[in-house]
């Protein structure tokens, strides 16, 4: 018996989305450009693995699969992007303690 879940066997839509509006996100891969954005060539580089960007709208695609539109900061673009190609950013990594300065 055939245990692998394929993507097309998933119905993300039966429950709620993985990343809520304004959430703060990183890329989990690099992405493309698949000829959906004008006026870049298909092929360019819109988001590199650990960009960092905002949810600012979630879409359906298929009737199956949740859509989040990524604004990246650093490089302008704003991007369609499925959940495997996200990953939350843990806000405590940035607030790691410096260590302590010996006072003589």
């Amino acid at each position: 018996m055939n245990m692998i879940v394929r993507d097309s066997d998933v119905v993300q839509l039966s429950g709620p989305p993985a990343f809520s509006f304004g959430e703060k996100v990183w890329a989990s891969s690099t992405i493309r450009n698949d000829g959906t954005l004008r006026g870049k060539e298909i092929g360019d580089i819109l988001a590199k693995k650990g960009d960092v960007g905002y949810v600012l709208s979630i879409g359906t695609f298929l009737q199956k699969f949740y859509i989040y539109g990524v604004e990246f900061l650093e490089c302008g673009y704003r991007v369609g992007m499925g959940r495997k190609e996200l990953d939350p950013v843990d806000e405590g990594v940035d607030d790691l303690p410096l260590p302590e300065v010996a006072v003589s």
